[in-house]
């Protein structure tokens, strides 16, 4: 049984991704520098765009009543997620793979499978908090990172551009 390291982690996750954005036929944009809380951007041919931090665990922590599970966000990347001065709206993605590393995929002459689920959060706009070193983060697991979670998560974004306009408008 091998355990995997944060850097695998962090690359299923972007895979996860990144499969169904190409699924859906969306552009996705890797950030090389992590330094915003975003890893990667997600667009619509029609220009609307979303942003996502994305981690991954094999040990989640799920809620008491089963609903959703919590990932404890450094609150330096809450923040940069949180930041009404966005421009995308800001999202934590979270995936969930088994812990042996050799699980997290079938590999045969006719398929490569995956075996993880992704879970998102938004955070823009979220309240700032008193702590200084981690948030909560809720994530229920009725919404998850696929592509109908993709189309709520440009509706997201689609009321906040829309808001924004209002706000010039009415200025």
């Amino acid at each position: 049984m091998g355990v995997a390291d944060s850097w695998q982690q962090e690359q299923v996750s972007l895979a996860y991704v990144a499969a169904l954005a190409t699924r859906g036929g969306y552009t996705l944009g890797k950030w090389e520098v992590d330094k915003d809380g975003v890893d990667l951007s997600v667009k619509r041919a029609d220009g609307l765009a979303f942003e996502l931090q994305m981690k991954c665990t094999y040990s989640p922590k799920m809620s008491s009543h089963g609903t959703s599970y919590s990932y404890d966000l450094d609150i330096p990347t809450y923040d940069k997620l949180r930041a009404h001065t966005r421009t995308a709206v800001g999202f934590l993605g979270l995936v969930i793979v088994p812990r042996d590393i050799e699980e997290w995929m079938i590999h045969d002459e006719r398929e490569l499978t995956m075996r993880c689920s992704g879970y998102w959060a938004k955070i823009q706009d979220a309240p700032p908090v008193e702590n200084t070193s981690s948030k909560a983060i809720h994530l229920p697991t009725t919404q998850r990172i696929d592509l109908p979670g993709f189309e709520e998560m440009f509706s997201h974004a689609w009321v906040r551009l829309m808001h924004g306009a209002q706000a010039v408008i009415t200025a």
